[in-house]
């Protein structure tokens, strides 16, 4: 099935919405491609596409510290211990994700456990808010390499579609000890050489799919998903200044609980 102008708006929209929120992009885009009956391989590749514009639009927003860091690497240890955070926090993911990903699309990427995933996990952030301490990380630079690394076995859980790398990463980050901020921003930044390595893995392996898209709904997707994603990243850090998670995991629960209820009882064909 063609990608057609509306359709590409739509999932443009959600991507750039949902990606960087703690409510799952992937378990929105599976969600909304059931209801608009765009699924299979093409759908594959407009989601390689909207994502990849999505974690540009982050790169934009923090363009100056990334510019700074890739040019004082060489000569300054806090850039040097940033990149390397970085390294450590995608590494779980990327080994259990060439592991385990074939098994875990063939059953998990489909809308009902995609649902019991947002219903769990609004669960989970719940609690966390619940029992929340005193925010001991602050700044990205206070990060040591330790506490990376085992954020970035935090954000292996997001391979759980509907679970969400965004909130896999903020939980774990302010059970560790980050403020809501600190935790919010580094989960950014680890989605940086997550998605742009997922997208370029995904690329390659659908190059041919690629040449068959409809170029014009793709781009339209595309910036769609940039724009949104900005808006986005912008309007979500300031609200977790003075905001709990609350809102977000009673939405994934209210959400999730009216996929199951409608799948179950028939009223839609998820």
């Amino acid at each position: 099935m063609q990608l057609d102008w509306l359709t590409g708006f739509i999932l443009g929209i959600v991507e750039g919405l949902t990606e960087f929120l703690p409510v799952s992009s992937t378990g929105h885009l599976i969600l909304t491609g059931s209801l608009l009956g765009y699924e299979g391989e093409q759908s594959v590749v407009v989601e390689i596409v909207i994502q990849g514009a999505a974690i540009l639009a982050v790169c934009w927003e923090y363009r100056r510290l990334l510019t700074r860091t890739a040019l004082t690497c060489l000569h300054d240890a806090r850039s040097r211990t940033f990149l390397l955070n970085l390294v450590l926090g995608f590494l779980p993911l990327a080994i259990l994700g060439l592991a385990f990903h074939k098994t875990i699309k063939a059953y998990l990427f489909h809308p009902v456990p995609v649902a019991i995933a947002l219903v769990v996990g609004g669960i989970v952030i719940l609690l966390v808010d619940r029992h929340e301490g005193e925010a001991r990380l602050k700044e990205v630079h206070d990060v040591p390499p330790w506490t990376a690394f085992r954020l970035g076995l935090w954000q292996a859980l997001a391979l759980i579609p509907g679970t969400s790398r965004s909130a896999a990463t903020i939980i774990g980050g302010v059970s560790m000890g980050m403020s809501r901020r600190l935790a919010t921003e580094y989960s950014f930044f680890l989605a940086i050489p997550t998605l742009l390595a997922a997208t370029g893995y995904e690329l390659l392996k659908s190059r041919e799919l690629l040449q068959g898209a409809s170029l014009g709904p793709l781009l339209l997707a595309a910036a769609c998903s940039f724009i949104t994603a900005l808006f986005a990243v912008r309007g979500f850090i300031r609200f977790v200044g003075s905001h709990t998670f609350a809102a977000f995991a009673w939405y994934r629960i209210a959400f999730g609980g009216l996929v199951l209820a409608t799948a179950l009882s028939g009223l839609v064909a998820w």
